[in-house]
């Protein structure tokens, strides 16, 4: 079992005040739970009594919310390792380690406790895929005390005189949350100072009208979105403060599917164990473990079948199982059993009631009232975000005064003034949940480091880049070729695009007429290259436009357990970049099948640097799509979007109109592809000369972006490949708003 105590010395997460975890837990007013300016304002040193931390190295982030003094351990440890003067103790999940390891974070060689002068030792991170923690913060390197926890997969580790104290996480813990509250906007509260304590092994259903604040309730308990003031406790830890190390131990599954659903049961669960297992382990572990959960689960006779050919019950029973991979100890579910019948229903709340008993606690966020019996607690949420009632859930509607939850629900709706919760504050009830929350918050040691300021917390080291990033391609690439619909339109939009060009019945260019006679132009030449240029724009856009915004839930998730948000991202561009670009070629290809092209360019054969243009275009727009698709909230919006970065495009291509030497609007068409990508292209045709000038009577008085040089030819290249990237660093910077409060940096 996790071990209770915690350093003072936890290092930060956001800031925010909090209880002090060595004073009794006494609820505040409620004018000051819904005061923002009173819930917000950071506890200063002098007002925590703090002390200077010995233990902190120099540099290291300070504590977070006012945070907790060491906390005691209250148990006895799963196991006691001696200690031999000047012996090094190496930790991993090899046999060869002399303290070997369970558990799916663990690496084979994951750190080691190595000896220094003077009895000390100090901690030393092997490279480990999911890194190794010191009072909850990641590590490479750091001298350890006596009140200092090392966190390894499941397992933490405390010096203790001449021996090492290992307590391993079982699942059986104490989950406390105290005085939550978050506001938005202009101070408005929509969680107003929620507390609960939930007993290890327990089933616990939120339930409340609709805008009580579960759902903002639920991503506060999990560190998703941390409370504005408050405080929680994963077994006398603080959560905010060792969210790094203690995410690992939750599990989440929201109310939408965290699979995708092109894939087959068994491979979706091989990469997401690929994502989440360190990168030296073999596939035959992964695949017992896979099998182990998905016969547990009763899953294994629908392992090959895609996660979008079953059943509602079934596909949440997948994402659970997902979830259990990782073996967490607490898992929460937002709205499970929402679009099931009741048998399904009652199927779901059974299942959860079986991982309880297993060895978890479970948390489940739910509409349905017609499973209550099974849970062990339920919280009732008042409009407003205030709890209504904590506990039993045979004694709910007696509190209530009503014979059923019907009645209960509208007496919120008819009597949303009336104070749920001072009323609940009043009953017998709620000074038992005080009393099982006071339990979870030990006294603290004497000696022991005190909490430090506020601060923000440390950020956990990258893991495995470039493991994530193939795994990330292969697994886009299956979904993909899964998805035989989009295959048929990748291959079909550019051929129809590049066909519609050859209906245009002329060339792309004349040769130079003889000296002294008048110059033969060809207006088609523009025709012909904005209908490619606009059609690669389209196709290439439409590749990546929805990309983001559906795969949104399963990358929220997989951030909060790990996920590089640029292995992510790069996965996305490597992938479409090569189908855009092939793309292109296609399109290049049937376009020029039918015309006479001068044979030589400017540095390459005509075709060939006139495709690396539309190319190079199609990638540049596939990027675009990916900025609408991050910046989009629903896939509907996507589509009016793209239908309208399109007409922008053929707007400013400068064939329809003369655009140089238009101030203003001249300026905006450098913001645009297709200016020049057409510029480009127009270089290497010396499409300056080729189509009528703008000016009859000028016919020199051309387009400055289609001088026939190889230096222009490279500037309009260039300036296409710079807006590319100056829209992936914008996509990046969006992804952040879908992340978790504390991974984002």
């Amino acid at each position: 079992m996790v071990p209770g105590p915690r350093a003072g010395d936890a290092p930060g997460a956001p800031t925010g005040a909090a209880a002090r975890d060595d004073e009794p837990f006494r609820p505040l007013p409620h004018h000051a739970a819904s005061d923002p300016a009173r819930a917000s304002a950071p506890r200063t040193p002098q007002d925590a009594g703090d002390v200077p931390d010995p233990h902190r190295c120099e540099g290291q982030a300070a504590g977070p919310r006012g945070a907790a003094a060491a906390l005691s351990i209250d148990r006895d440890p799963s196991g006691v390792h001696p200690i031999v003067l000047g012996q090094r103790l190496r930790i991993g999940r090899a046999q060869d380690n002399e303290l070997v390891v369970e558990g799916p974070y663990v690496s084979r060689h994951h750190a080691e406790f190595r000896p220094l002068p003077g009895g000390r030792f100090e901690i030393v991170d092997l490279g480990s895929h999911n890194g190794t923690y010191v009072n909850g913060q990641p590590v490479d390197r750091r001298i350890i005390g006596p009140y200092d926890i090392v966190g390894v997969g499941h397992s933490t580790f405390r010096l203790a005189g001449d021996r090492l104290e290992e307590f391993v996480d079982t699942g059986e813990v104490f989950f406390a949350a105290r005085n939550l509250t978050v506001t938005v906007g202009r101070g408005k509260t929509i969680l107003d100072d929620v507390s609960l304590g939930v007993p290890e092994k327990s089933l616990v259903a939120v339930i409340g009208p609709s805008g009580s604040g579960k759902s903002t309730l639920l991503r506060a308990l999990t560190g998703y979105r941390p409370a504005d003031r408050g405080q929680v406790l994963y077994d006398h830890r603080d959560l905010y403060a060792q969210f790094a190390e203690l995410r690992r131990r939750i599990g989440l599954v929201p109310q939408d599917d965290i699979l995708h659903k092109e894939l087959t049961v068994d491979t979706a669960l091989k990469y997401a164990a690929r994502l989440r297992f360190p990168g030296d382990t073999k596939a035959a572990e992964r695949k017992a473990r896979i099998d182990e959960v998905l016969q547990g689960l009763r899953l294994d006779v629908h392992r090959d079948k895609k996660v979008a050919a079953l059943s509602g019950g079934q596909r949440k029973r997948v994402s659970v199982a997902l979830e259990l991979l990782t073996k967490p100890s607490l898992l929460f579910l937002d709205e499970p059993t929402s679009g099931l019948d009741p048998g399904l229903d009652r199927d779901v709340m059974k299942l959860l009631r079986e991982l309880a008993d297993d060895g978890r606690t479970v948390l489940v966020v739910t509409h349905s009232v017609a499973e209550l019996s099974l849970c062990d607690r339920v919280l009732v949420m008042a409009p407003g975000g205030s709890v209504a009632y904590f506990g039993p859930p045979d004694e709910a509607l007696e509190f209530f005064g009503h014979d059923s939850w019907p009645d209960v629900f509208s007496a919120f709706e008819n009597h949303r003034d009336d104070d749920w919760a001072g009323r609940w504050r009043a009953s017998p009830q709620y000074a038992r949940c005080a009393a099982e929350i006071d339990s979870a918050v030990p006294p603290r040691q004497p000696g022991a480091p005190a909490a430090q300021p506020p601060a923000r917390a440390l950020r956990p080291k990258p893991q495995g880049w470039l493991g994530q990033l193939w795994t990330l391609m292969r697994r886009y690439v299956s979904v993909i070729a899964s998805d035989k619909g989009f295959m048929a339109l990748m291959l079909l939009l550019p051929a129809v695009l590049g066909g519609v060009s050859c209906l245009i019945p002329a060339t792309f260019g004349l040769a130079p007429p003889p000296p002294g006679s008048r110059f033969r132009y060809n207006q088609e030449s523009g025709t012909i290259l904005l209908v490619l240029v606009v059609g690669m724009c389209f196709s290439g856009a439409a590749n990546s436009v929805r990309e983001l915004i559906k795969e949104r839930v399963i990358y929220e998730r997989e951030r909060a357990t790990g996920l590089s948000r640029s292995a992510y991202l790069m996965s996305k561009v490597i992938v479409l970049g090569l189908i855009t670009a092939m793309q292109g070629v296609v399109i290049c290809a049937i376009g020029f099948s039918v015309r006479q092209l001068p044979a030589q360019g400017l540095l390459m054969p005509t075709a060939v640097e006139v495709c690396v243009v539309v190319s190079a275009l199609g990638f540049t727009a596939m990027m675009f799509g990916l900025v609408i698709s991050a910046l989009v909230r629903t896939p509907e919006k996507t589509m009016p979007l793209l239908v309208m970065f399109a007409v922008v495009q053929v707007v400013f291509t400068g064939v329809l109109f003369k655009l140089f030497d238009s101030p203003g609007i001249e300026q905006i068409g450098w913001l645009m592809p297709a200016r020049w990508a057409v510029a480009g292209a127009g270089t290497t045709l010396d499409l300056a000369h080729t189509m009528p000038p703008w000016n009859l009577d000028k016919p020199d008085d051309v387009d400055p972006l289609w001088a026939h040089t190889v230096t222009q030819w490279g500037i309009d290249l260039g300036a296409l490949l710079a807006i590319g990237l100056v829209c992936g660093f914008a996509v990046a910077r969006l992804l952040r708003r879908h992340e978790p409060e504390v991974m984002r940096d």
